[in-house]
């Protein structure tokens, strides 16, 4: 054991040295950092050994060790429930402090706090930052100091605090590198960790992409994409990066990252909507919740070549167009009338991008159930949306390649569907 006392950086959701608030801290306190991250046992026992997102946090694990190995250091990388992984490093080493960026998910929260307690209980400190987003928790709110639960007013509000301290600062944590602890920790492979490689992998981020973003959003067929979102969920790039490069080059794109802000700050205000409508007024809807009808949907067998293509695309890499995110939301709980947390599931475990509250937020804004929600009897016309934002099919038949040889009918006509989610909901909504 090493007698040196010495400060730990906790990487989680911020898997990048550069721009990293709590590791620009730490650098700076009067003790070596060792650099930490721990694959936890409560989050991998459920995932299937070929999760690619696992697979990325390896390999952004590898990058950072890389670097960290040119300035005659190492990533400390251990495994297990994080209680019991802390326990043993308070064993290990003499712990002056703990360094980590704030999380806001309801399990992350309970975590934090777990691992706080047991660094006092060791005589360490624990210091926690604001990484993840420009505003957080209570920094957004009404005059009376109630959290916003309608977009708009909340951009607004946002877009007013933002532009009086802009540009945000971003901490040069290069400057003070040669604080890391000299160390040759084992790096462990993926099998080592009991995971395999996938053959869906997420893509480099392309931020040139973002410039031309209002014009091509929409369309599927487009390469368009920034790739940007599971960058962002994992912490590979700095929102601070992002929101000062989107203020340069497309408002409608700060306009998405100000959206991801909003949906944070309703799950840390209203936890509960993890499991339940925002709106409990829509809570005596009776959902169908057809387990035939939700395996078609999940395979792309509806019949409807936009949602078919939607998860398609999703299944086979991971990703899925915003635009068509939206269609084939909507055609679970309004055309199949099921429950939108079966959906919210189902993208939960295929996203490489998943983030839970902006998962649930969208889920719940495409079900009607949620904060500043789509009204119930807007039901998308899957035709129409396909008609207008893939009109020469370029991107179904990437998906579909059978649509030209005669594609199988639609599951259920669409304004038989219509009708009967708009009676349904009207139906269960309390009055």
């Amino acid at each position: 054991m090493t007698k040196q006392k010495v400060s730990i950086f906790w990487f989680r959701r911020d898997l990048r040295l550069e721009d990293n608030v709590a590791l620009y801290h730490a650098l700076q306190s009067e003790h070596p950092v060792i650099p930490l991250f721990i694959f936890d046992t409560d989050i991998l026992n459920s995932l299937p050994k070929n999760d690619a997102r696992v697979s990325f946090i390896h390999e952004s694990l590898q990058k950072i060790n890389a670097k960290l190995n040119s300035l005659g250091s190492s990533l400390l990388i251990k495994k297990g429930t994080t209680t019991e992984v802390w326990k043993l490093l308070f064993q290990e080493f003499i712990i002056s402090a703990v360094f980590l960026n704030k999380d806001y998910e309801p399990f992350a929260i309970k975590r934090d706090l777990a691992i706080e307690t047991l660094a006092k209980e060791n005589n360490a400190s624990c210091f926690s930052f604001k990484d993840q987003v420009i505003f957080e928790e209570k920094e957004i709110t009404k005059a009376d100091g109630l959290p916003y639960t309608i977009y708009t007013p909340y951009k607004n509000k946002w877009l007013e605090k933002y532009r009086s301290m802009a540009p945000i600062v971003e901490y040069d944590t290069e400057k003070h590198f040669s604080n890391f602890f000299k160390s040759d920790f084992e790096f462990q492979t993926l099998q080592q960790i009991g995971f395999e490689e996938t053959d869906i992998k997420v893509k480099p981020y392309n931020l040139t992409q973002i410039a031309n973003y209002h014009e091509t959003r929409d369309f599927p067929a487009i390469d368009s994409t920034s790739y940007l979102s599971p960058h962002l969920r994992f912490g590979t790039v700095s929102i601070r990066k992002l929101v000062n490069w989107a203020v340069r080059k497309n408002d409608v794109f700060l306009s998405e990252l100000i959206w991801r802000e909003f949906f944070m700050q309703i799950l840390f205000s209203f936890p509960k909507v993890v499991t339940h409508n925002f709106k409990s007024a829509y809570d005596g809807i009776q959902w169908r919740n057809n387990e035939e009808d939700f395996k078609r949907w999940c395979t792309g067998k509806t019949g409807y070549p936009m949602v078919d293509a939607g998860m398609r695309q999703l299944n086979a890499t991971g990703y899925m167009h915003n635009r068509v995110r939206m269609v084939v939301a909507s055609f679970l709980c309004k055309h199949l009338l099921i429950n939108w947390q079966w959906g919210e599931a189902y993208f939960a475990d295929k996203l490489l991008d998943y983030e839970l509250s902006a998962n649930v937020g969208n889920w719940q804004w495409a079900a009607g159930t949620g904060c500043d929600a789509a009204p119930y009897f807007r039901v998308f016309n899957p035709d129409i949306q396909l008609k207008k934002f893939d009109e020469k099919g370029v991107y179904i038949r990437q998906w579909i390649p059978e649509f030209d040889l005669g594609y199988v009918q639609p599951m259920v006509d669409h304004a038989f569907a219509r009708d009967r989610a708009i009676a349904t909901y009207k139906a269960g909504i309390l009055k």
